[in-house]
């Protein structure tokens, strides 16, 4: 099956639209037009994470977090208290990205950020109200979780949890 052929079917189930884009022609006429299936994988991947992250944002936007903030809550909830290091390599994410992310969670009081064993580590925790702002924001994610697999299908949403795993693992 060709890729734009499986893209088509997985458009279809998920009641996705072909990408458009404004494009302005050498002719200078302003025409929508649709952006052919992604030959770079990295493109593929990445126009995916955002098509899903932004229907999973939606759905936890009432409970004031972002899917990267909900997940780094719900690991902290989960695991406990982690490094920053640790947590970056658990989110497969650097360091510096992890920090960034971390900082508003830790500014509206849902993590705290304190001394490691050493000078150099900080170790990242879920506070009580990070706690319940997780829970409640559980029942979002379990919406959102529910809407991409009726639009993809669930067998289908669990074989792509297994490739995408493999993806990280590998590469």
């Amino acid at each position: 099956m060709h890729m734009h052929s499986i893209a088509s079917v997985h458009m279809h189930a998920l009641r996705m639209r072909p990408m458009q884009k404004n494009v302005k022609t050498d002719t200078g006429d302003d025409r929508r037009r649709e952006v052919e299936p992604a030959i770079c994988n990295c493109l593929a991947l990445r126009q995916a994470a955002r098509h899903v992250s932004a229907l999973y944002d939606r759905h936890l936007a009432p409970e004031g977090l972002t899917t990267a903030q909900y997940s780094i809550l719900a690991k902290l909830a989960r695991l406990g208290p982690q490094s920053i290091g640790a947590l970056a390599a658990m989110m497969v994410m650097d360091r510096t990205t992890t920090t960034r992310a971390v900082r508003p969670l830790a500014r509206d009081k849902l993590v705290a950020i304190a001394p490691g064993k050493d000078e150099r580590t900080r170790m990242v925790s879920v506070t009580p109200a990070g706690k319940k702002r997780a829970e409640a924001a559980a029942a979002r994610w379990r919406e959102a979780q529910k809407a991409f697999e009726a639009g993809y299908g669930a067998d289908a949403a669990q074989r792509l949890r297994a490739e995408l795993a493999a993806v990280v693992g590998t590469t």
